[in-house]
């Protein structure tokens, strides 16, 4: 039997050795900026990352708590929510229930990199490659944090932010402001545009005749009107109907913004309180959809960075096993029935995958040039991963990547647990109509898309009560929790400032209702 044919592996560059950065636990300012420049070396000529600019933040525990409690970002507005935050973490902190990442990092330009003090060389070393370059390079070139973030101005928005919201607690009350944030946050979720060049129609001389015949019947009413029959046929009816959804741009799945825009009570300055929350929630969308690639590229990155710098001699062999007892900690994916178990492990699927990768692009198997005939055996591992890093987001990328080999590794199988069978079946093993089942399905449980309800606004009643209608496009007849559906719309209605009905439509037939009245006026 002719044996198939391979690209042998392209071997590690080779370097003279070099003295190492650190031999100790210890560290100051000036060993980081050694390591830093040793690390740049590496990511640059060889992984070839394109990075922002760095900067580098050493606090302490209690620091990084009060990041934990306010989203990470170097600036916020103060909410009540966040202390409440901090003081759970820092309380299951203290107790030991609960470890502090080594790193935070946001995505900025310059990127800010928060490192903890109590860190020894070793995670300074894992934390500046796998956050300042891994992390870094994957926020500046993802096409998902190109189309939804600017770097460059998040730091001067959430100092504007954080201004406006201080100076309308000084000036309506703080009160006032926690009503409109605690409901904007609620609804936080459903804040964002997911999908790109979202622009609203420019009817702005329709908005403006509308305006006019508006003010027109107001000057004019009388009620005696309302004795006359009327007499409008249903298709003029309907027309209206069709020409005020337009108007308002619905449906609408961004339910902030709709609010921002169209509430009919809200004050000037409380559309901005909703507008602020929104574009927060709307930074924040790309690292959902991001999370398994996001830390692939970045455990991936580490990974690499920190075996050229032992190979290399610049960290001792000690150091290396510290960094190694670290790394496949985070790439631990605990079995099933393990009590630690808690899902798929995001960096243990992103950095598998991403090894895999660069393994078929090396040295494919005849099983990879069947399933990945684009890039297996182009020898150019690293250029496949940049290009994945840019171009994908976590569906796309897993249904493009994830490979029989590491479906057998991570022994990924396809459930299916119907509610009207007593059992739940294995519809899809370890072939090849099989692997490409898990490898659909577990495109969907990565897709942001199914994991939040849809929900768009559908209709307003502008000629009678102003109810606010909503409809939920019900997916495997999974409906909303009554309870916090209930909660939810009783925001939502503060914010409308009237009666809000929740419809849930399957098969477009309605199988669930839920209403919601708001509970005072907003002063």
């Amino acid at each position: 039997m002719a044996r198939a044919k391979t690209t042998p592996p392209v071997a590690a560059p080779t370097t003279a050795k070099r003295e190492p950065l650190f031999t100790g636990r210890d560290w100051d300012f000036n060993l980081l900026d050694r390591v830093y420049g040793a690390i740049q070396e590496i990511a640059e000529t060889e992984l070839k990352l394109d990075t922002y600019p760095n900067q580098i933040e050493v606090i302490s525990s209690e620091q990084m708590l009060d990041a934990y409690a306010s989203t990470g970002m170097p600036l916020f507005y103060k909410h009540w929510s966040f202390g409440k935050h901090f003081v759970r973490n820092e309380t299951l902190y203290r107790k030991g229930w609960q470890g502090l990442a080594y790193e935070i990092v946001i995505n900025s330009s310059p990127c800010i990199v928060y490192v903890m003090e109590e860190n020894s060389a070793t995670m300074q070393t894992l934390v500046l490659a796998h956050a300042a370059f891994g992390h870094n390079h994957f926020f500046k070139n993802n096409y998902c944090f190109k189309q939804w973030t600017d770097a460059t101005s998040i730091l001067d928005y959430l100092s504007f932010a954080k201004k406006f919201v201080a100076s309308c607690e000084d000036r309506y009350g703080q009160e006032s402001v926690e009503q409109i944030l605690d409901a904007a946050h609620a609804l936080m979720s459903h804040g964002v545009h997911r999908y790109p060049g979202k622009h609203a129609l420019d009817l702005k001389s329709e908005q403006r005749r509308l305006e006019e015949r508006q003010a027109f019947a107001e000057k004019h009413f009388s009620d005696l009107w309302r004795t006359l029959p009327k007499t409008a046929s249903r298709k003029k009816r309907d027309g209206e109907d069709e020409r005020r959804r337009q108007m308002l741009g619905l449906p609408e799945e961004n339910i902030l913004y709709f609010l921002e825009k169209n509430a009919p009570r809200l004050a000037p300055w409380q559309r901005e309180l909703i507008r602020i929350v929104r574009q927060i929630a709307q930074y924040f969308y790309p690292q959902r959809q991001t999370k398994v690639m996001n830390e692939g590229c970045a455990t991936f990155s580490h990974y690499r960075l920190m075996t050229r710098l032992h190979e290399s001699g610049q960290i001792t062999d000690g150091s290396f096993m510290e960094f190694l007892h670290s790394h496949t900690s985070v790439v631990f994916q605990p079995e099933y029935d393990d009590p630690r178990y808690s899902g798929i492990n995001p960096y243990a699927l992103g950095f598998a995958m991403m090894e895999d990768i660069e393994r078929i692009a090396i040295a494919p198997t005849p099983e990879d040039r069947a399933f990945f005939p684009d890039f297996a055996g182009c020898g150019d591992g690293y250029g496949v991963l940049r290009d994945a890093w840019e171009n994908f987001r976590d569906e796309s990328f897993i249904l493009q990547f994830l490979s029989p080999n590491v479906i057998r590794k991570q022994k990924l199988f396809r459930l299916v647990d119907d509610s009207e069978d007593d059992e739940i079946v294995v519809a899809s093993i370890h072939d090849e109509r099989g692997y490409k089942a898990v490898r659909q399905s577990l495109s969907r449980q990565f897709d942001v898309g199914r994991q939040d309800p849809d929900i768009q606004v559908a209709d307003v009643d502008l000629a009678g009560d102003r109810k606010l209608i909503l409809h939920h496009n019900v997916v495997d007849g999974i409906t909303l929790d009554g309870k916090d559906a209930a909660k939810v719309l009783h925001h939502l209605a503060n914010l409308w400032g009237y009666d809000v009905k929740l419809l849930e439509i399957e098969d477009g037939e309605t199988v669930a209702a839920h209403d919601g009245s708001p509970s005072r006026a907003f002063r």
